[in-house]
């Protein structure tokens, strides 16, 4: 819960100090606009929020780890789902409204997190998990997209380094391999996540990995 609360406390505070000028900067995320993207992490706190009241009496299909999978391709932000937050983000016309719908939710979420059973089992997607590895599961979202938020906001504060360094363990257990020991967390999570690519230094320093983030990199959905 930590790890949790640090990182979506961290994210939200970053949106909350973005210009409106802001808004209209590309994010990490291909095809978005860093109004898109907070738009999407009202989304993910509805899911938070969704998730945590929908709890299963089957036993967990998932962990923290195993609730992401590795996309064939990255995304362009054509998917359907992907176009719907385009527009809604669109809608909201003026940033404060972004601003305020975000602190709204996610604070309920916020405080939904930390009122959870750990151990309760919850569904989602068709799949069943305890609270407590759903919320680790999203560490990893939270950091990932903190990173995506300040892509091209030179300055910006980046996510706390305890979230980083979770995320980057989470990141390592989903590729079945580490990242070099001399790479920060971001870089790291970065490369590995298809958001930059990986210098001829790095591509020599990742040996075996190489192969796999030339070809797929992992892209978590």
């Amino acid at each position: 819960m930590d790890h949790f609360s640090g990182s979506w406390t961290a994210l939200r505070t970053a949106v909350a100090e973005l210009s409106d000028e802001d808004f209209a900067r590309p994010s990490g995320c291909a095809g978005w606009l860093v109004r898109d993207l907070v738009c999407h992490l009202i989304i993910d706190a509805q899911d938070v929020l969704i998730t945590l009241v929908t709890p299963a009496d089957a036993q967990p299909t998932r962990n923290a780890v195993t609730y992401w999978e590795v996309a064939e391709t990255p995304p362009t932000g054509g998917d359907p789902l992907d176009a719907l937050t385009v527009r809604l983000a669109a809608a909201y016309e003026e940033p404060w409204l972004l601003k305020f719908h975000l602190d709204d939710v996610g604070s309920a979420a916020g405080r939904a997190a930390e009122l959870a059973d750990q151990g309760l089992r919850v569904s989602t997607r068709d799949q069943v998990l305890t609270a407590g590895d759903y919320l680790s599961a999203y560490v990893l979202e939270w950091t990932l997209h903190h990173l995506d938020l300040i892509a091209h906001l030179p300055g910006a504060a980046e996510p706390p380094a305890e979230g980083l360094a979770r995320s980057r363990e989470m990141l390592e257990e989903i590729a079945g391999a580490a990242f070099p020991a001399s790479w920060s967390d971001k870089d790291a999570l970065q490369v590995g996540t298809g958001r930059r690519a990986p210098t001829a230094m790095e591509k020599a320093e990742l040996g075996e990995l190489a192969d796999l983030v030339a070809r797929v990199p992992l892209v978590l959905g």
